[in-house]
């Protein structure tokens, strides 16, 4: 299992997990919910206190991710699976990203 804090704007939002199997879920955090100036981190995960679950990473998350020759490059030099949507945000999205997300790892 590989899992991340996710925050909006600098601002904790929530957890995003991968299990096992290769499926995702995100939880927004219940002290980010509390404020009543919190924004949703994407249209498709409206604010709610019960987790989203996917079999595929949320595209508010994997539209953060490079492609073609950029993921390419990327992938070699962070020695990850080009495949690995997960480990690649882990990895290139905690820092300076082109929207107002970023993710920081947790380490288990």
């Amino acid at each position: 299992m590989r899992q991340c804090e996710v925050y909006l704007h600098g601002i904790k939002a929530g957890v995003l997990v991968e299990n096992d199997n290769r499926e995702f879920s995100f939880t927004y955090d219940k002290a980010y919910l509390l404020n009543d100036n919190c924004d949703a981190v994407s249209l498709t995960l409206p604010l709610r206190p019960e987790p989203y679950y996917s079999p595929f990473l949320f595209s508010a998350f994997a539209n953060m991710l490079s492609e073609g020759d950029n993921r390419q490059i990327q992938s070699q030099l962070l020695r990850i699976d080009s495949e690995d949507d997960f480990g690649i945000l882990l990895a290139t999205c905690q820092f300076d990203t082109v929207g107002a997300i970023t993710v920081k790892p947790i380490e288990l």
